[in-house]
Formats: structure tokens, sequence, C-alpha cells
């Protein structure tokens, strides 16, 4: 008969490693070879046996001596006598706690029925809302007023949803742990696993008589009124969190929170990027020509700015802090005024002529743009 394999290279591990590498060895090791993850492979089914019978041996600090001594065919309690292959026992009768330890920790409570507690009470979900504002409302901020649809506790049962004059009472079926636990018969031995009471839905506790309000869900929905701060500076799209202000928890359970999804209108003159505004404004020929002061609109209300005379289209001023303020902060962003020159159209012929004599007096410097621009396509003919 051949030989059986060294314990500690069927764990993986050195003769000097410690309780708890060996350990950590073991479960990694378990999970993966563990009959009810590989249905009908018979290769795993010998190496799970394998790997069980050497973690008998070396998490025993007696039978590890032993084994380091003799090896795995020496004295009693090796060489399969006291292994794992004809055992027809659960885990806990063949092994003791340990290795009842250990698959709850890999499987979560399913081999030793650990965990005998109930669900925990759940917090109560979030709630979406979308609103619109304006352009003014998102630069300043504004405190709205949001109607939403949520669970409220019951006014009748106050939130237990049992009927008036009952109570709730523990589950017969689970004896109030919430869970159930059920044996498996396995080549290997039977394997207990939990899983959550279908009476109670895991609550461990079962209502009777239920509220004829609620109907047992110890909350009803209700249209409420929230306000709602909407912070200046907020942008298209942000969103805000309002904690506390979501469904109603189970039990005592925190609410859920409340989100609202902000959207800013569009505005007819402002444009943003980031927290700067720009704007784009008519001049006519005159103005751009001779200088003037004009009255440009802001988020304050219109201020007096005055342009040089020649300013040519397209130029852009600046208008320090007039942009809009900053999410959490005290200071603002600038405006950015871009003069487009208007050409006149409809002119009568008085105009006309007027227009043509002013032509005439301009010479070449009054248009230097044009002059330079000439000269290079001169340049740019003789060339050829």
């Amino acid at each position: 008969m051949a030989s059986k394999r060294d314990y500690y290279e069927v764990l993986g591990v050195n003769k000097e490693a410690t309780a708890q590498e060996i350990k950590k060895a073991y479960r990694k090791l378990a999970m993966k070879y563990h009959p009810d993850r590989n249905p009908g492979d018979k290769e795993a089914e010998e190496k799970f046996k394998e790997i069980n019978e050497a973690y008998e041996t070396l998490s025993d600090d007696t039978k590890r001596q032993n084994y380091d001594q003799f090896g795995p065919d020496g004295p009693a309690g090796f060489g399969g006598q006291g292994g794992y292959g004809n055992y027809s026992g659960g885990f806990e009768d063949m092994f003791g706690g340990g290795f009842g330890d250990i698959f709850s920790d890999i499987f979560g409570g399913g081999f030793t029925g650990g965990g005998n507690r109930p669900r925990r009470p759940q917090r109560g979900n979030d709630i979406r809302k979308d609103v619109s504002i304006t352009f003014e409302e998102a630069a300043f901020g504004k405190s709205i007023k949001i109607k939403v649809q949520r669970n409220e506790e019951c006014d009748v049962c106050h939130g237990t949803g049992a009927k008036q004059g009952t109570s709730k009472r523990t589950c017969d079926t689970c004896h109030g742990t919430g869970q159930v636990r059920s044996v498996q018969r396995t080549p290997f031995g039977n394997i207990a696993s939990t899983r959550e009471c279908s009476a109670c839905h895991g609550t461990g506790e079962v209502i009777d008589s239920p509220c004829s309000n609620c109907h047992g869900t110890g909350s009803v929905r209700k249209s409420k009124t929230i306000e709602v701060d909407i912070p200046a500076g907020i942008d298209d799209g942000q969103m805000i969190k309002v904690s506390g202000q979501g469904e109603y928890g189970e039990k005592g359970a925190p609410r859920g929170d409340l989100y609202v999804a902000v959207t800013v209108k569009p505005h007819s003159i402002y444009t943003r990027e980031g927290n700067d505004v720009y704007l784009e404004m008519p001049i006519t020929f005159v103005q751009a020509a001779l200088g003037d002061e004009i009255e440009v609109p802001t988020l304050d209300g219109k201020v007096k700015y005055t342009i040089p005379d020649g300013t040519q289209t397209g130029t852009v001023f600046r208008l320090k802090g007039k942009g809009i303020t900053k999410l959490r902060s005290a200071s603002r962003g600038d405006q950015y005024v871009k003069v487009v020159i208007e050409v006149p159209t409809n002119l009568n012929q008085k105009q006309k002529d007027i227009l043509n004599e002013f032509a005439i007096e301009c010479t070449g410097k009054s248009y230097e743009k044009k002059s330079s621009f000439g000269k290079k396509i001169e340049n740019l003919f003789k060339k050829k």
C-alpha cells in the first residue's frame, strides 16, 4: 500500500508553520474543494478528504507532535484509524467545535447553525426627487419646498404592525432566531445549513392579528412636504443630499436619505462656465468707433461700463466679482462681456450718402488691419 502524502505538503505549508498559518491554508483549500462547490467531482472529493485528514492532525498539538516524530503511518490515530474515510457523522461529531467554526467562517454559519440572530431591521430606502430652478436661483441659492410620497410610521399601531390590544409573538418555526437549520446527508457525513425562516421572513416574530391600517407593515404611505435649501453656486446636474428624509426604517432602524437632483433652466442671455458668467452684447458701429458709456446687465442689476473708441468686434471685457457664488464659499466668479458690432441695415438714401462721405474721408490709417491685410495679399501675388 502506498504511503500517504506529507500532511504539510497537502496543506501547502512548511513544518515550521504556525497554527494560524495552518488554519488559513486549510480554509482556502476547504473552500476550493468542498463537495457542495464541486458536485460529482470525484477528484475534488478525494482532495477534500485528504486536506481534512491533514488538518485534523496538524491542528491538534499532540497529534502534530506524534506526526512529526512517526509520520502518517505511525501509531494509532494516524494512517486512517482516526481519519476521514468511512466516517458517517457530521463535522461537529467528527472533529469537535474546531471544524464547525471554520466552516461557519467559510460558508456564513451554514454548517454549525451559527449566527442564531434574527435579521437586522433594514434601514429605509433612499428617495430621489428632481427639481428645476432658474439661473438666478442657482447663482444665489434658494429655500424651496418639495413634496414627496414616502412611508411613515403607522399612527394606529405606532410601527408594531399588530392590531391594537395585541402584540407580536416569537416565531414557532425558528423560535425567534430568524433562521431555520437543515441537515443534508453527503458521502462525507451530515452537513448542516441555515436559511432565512420563511414563516417570519427572518425577523424572529410573527403577527397573528395585523393592524387594519397598515396591514402589518408598521408603515403607511403619506405625502410629506420638506423644505430644502438650494445652496448658492449649485450647477446643473448636481445633487443635494438631505439626510434622514427618505423612507421609514424597519423597527426603529434609521430612515433613508432624500436626494434632490437639480436641473438649472437655460438663461435667455447668460451662459455659465464654472463660476464665471458670459454675455454677448451688441453695440453700434458708432459706439465702437467713438467709444461710449454703456449699461451692461449683470446678475446684480445693470452696471455702467465705458468702452474705448476704436473697440473692435469680439473684444471681451471683464467685470470682476459679477459671476456666480462659489459653492460653499463667499467668493464669486467674474462676468465676461463680449461686444459684437452690429452693421446697420435698411438704410435710407440720406444715411447711405453720409456713409459714402465718411468712407471718402477715411484714409488707410483709419483701417490699419485692412491696410495690413491688403499689403499681405499684394506681396503674395507678387511672388507668383
